[in-house]
């Protein structure tokens, strides 16, 4: 097994640089705009300084899930990356990292999703899981942007 990719791309009806904020340095409102993200702790550093590890604890396919990650940005491009560093993704992946990019456009913007990772071994699913929470997230936290919440 080596590197895989996996890629989708979402719309949203918010612009994408509220969305990249809420990602780059206000994760902790992300609760309150999705119910199966249970809540996002910080572990090192701060909110807002790239390099900061926080502690995400979500619902994936019916289960709890716990995952610890550290933010890096790449403002320019409205890129926020996600190194996973322990916790349950770790029991089917060698490595994972979820790069998320925020592109404008005149209404609302394009959220660019992307999966690299390396699966312990060929009998474990593709994290069609992962996706369908990513999915979920940006739905509801559009929803929340959008509302002005």
């Amino acid at each position: 097994m080596g590197k895989e990719r996996m890629e989708w791309d979402m719309e949203t009806k918010c612009s994408a640089t509220d969305f990249y904020e809420v990602f780059k340095g206000k994760a902790h409102h992300m609760p309150n705009a999705c119910p199966r993200l249970q809540s996002i702790e910080l572990h090192e550093g701060d909110w807002e300084t790239e390099g900061h590890v926080k502690l995400w604890s979500f619902i994936a396919d019916g289960k709890l899930e716990k995952n610890k990650e550290k933010l890096s940005v790449d403002e320019a491009n409205k890129v926020v990356t996600l190194e996973l560093l322990e916790g349950t993704v770790f029991e089917q992946f060698k490595n994972f990292k979820v790069i998320m990019q925020a592109i404008p456009k005149p209404k609302g913007g394009k959220i660019k999703w992307a999966f690299e990772y390396e699966r312990n071994d060929g009998a474990i699913p593709h994290p069609e899981k992962y996706k369908d929470f990513a999915s979920h997230l940006t739905e509801s936290l559009d929803d929340y942007l959008v509302k002005g919440a």
